[in-house]
């Protein structure tokens, strides 16, 4: 599988382009902003989009999946658990003193937990990993994880916002991150990649039994 990650808005999410280099279809992963520049990108690889997959539904995520929808014609999968979320972008920004006037994206498919992802002649799965948002999920593709906002590079998501759960969100992190091999790529919804290898060894939150 091949990729490329276009950084957007000021919350610097991370978008993920995915396909596979034998047929050249591909996927999106949590358009978040800057659908010209996303498109742009999709155009200079040559990926023919199939689908648009989001991990969860907060606003820093989704805020370009509608026009994608538009320009690509292709449907959007989340999970049903984030529903609500994915329709109050607008109010969530308004959160952190933004004016976000963003169009709900229409919800195509609903993903469940270990639902299948075809990409092309490569096949994924859903991980469900509510505990960010109840609806969090994550994409698993051989030897790499898309982790939205359940994991980060020595950290993990915030459970301080709607949906929110931190007990629930290291216990989706234990069950279903930790029991990959240590070589699996973590591509986390802001900053850098890490491996699961990394984060079983360094990462202070993984055998967390607190709150916060």
């Amino acid at each position: 599988m091949k990729y490329d990650i276009v950084v957007t808005s000021g919350f610097q999410e991370n978008c993920y382009i995915l396909w596979d280099d034998a047929t050249m279809a591909g996927i999106v992963i949590d358009p978040g902003d800057d659908a010209n520049e996303i498109l742009a990108t999709i155009e200079k690889r040559g990926v023919k989009v199939t689908a648009i997959y989001n991990t969860h539904g907060h606003f820093d995520h989704i805020g370009a999946v509608h026009p994608l929808q538009n320009s690509l014609d292709v449907p959007f999968a989340l999970h049903r658990g984030d529903a609500e979320l994915a329709a109050s972008a607008s109010t969530q920004g308004q959160m952190f003193g933004l004016h976000l006037p963003m169009s709900p994206p229409k919800v195509d498919v609903w993903l469940e937990d270990d639902m299948a992802i075809i990409v092309g002649e490569q096949k994924g799965k859903v991980l469900h990993t509510p505990g960010h948002t109840q609806g969090g999920v994550c994409f698993l593709f051989s030897d790499m994880v898309f982790v939205g906002d359940t994991l980060f590079a020595g950290s993990v998501g915030r459970t301080d916002l709607p949906g929110g759960n931190s007990r629930q969100l290291i216990a989706s992190i234990q069950q279903k991150l930790m029991s990959l091999d240590d070589t699996v790529k973590v591509f986390p919804g802001h900053g850098p990649v890490t491996s699961i290898g990394k984060e079983r060894k360094f990462n202070p939150f993984i055998n967390y039994n607190g709150t916060f």
